[in-house]
């Protein structure tokens, strides 16, 4: 995994330690974090594209398609969102973290 603007806002312990004790083997387990990664990256990028006004869409895709790891991309997108951006994707990957939880026990 590459280094991503928002990654010091990902706190997956309760994740971190379900996934090691449910899944036994450590290709499994990667594979899980692979697909779990992928779903944190749409979930981020889709809330931080619901708050940012639609006009500047095209200005945050691009810059951040040219530096990924570029973390004064928060800074760029909490001077254009009413809300703190940083606050915003913290709750909504506690909540996907839960929902991740609460599937793995269905």
């Amino acid at each position: 995994m590459s280094k991503i603007f928002y990654d010091h806002l990902i706190v997956l312990e309760d994740l971190e330690k379900e996934l090691r004790d449910l899944v036994e083997t450590y290709e499994e387990r990667e594979e899980l974090w692979q697909l779990i990664d992928e779903i944190i990256h749409h979930r981020v990028l889709g809330c931080i594209l619901v708050n940012l006004p639609s006009k500047h869409h095209e200005v945050f895709i691009t810059r951040f398609c040219g530096a990924p790891h570029d973390e004064t991309l928060l800074q760029f997108v909490n001077e254009l969102v009413e809300n703190d951006i940083e606050e915003v994707i913290s709750k909504e990957l506690q909540q996907l973290q839960e929902e991740i939880v609460e599937e793995m026990f269905i």
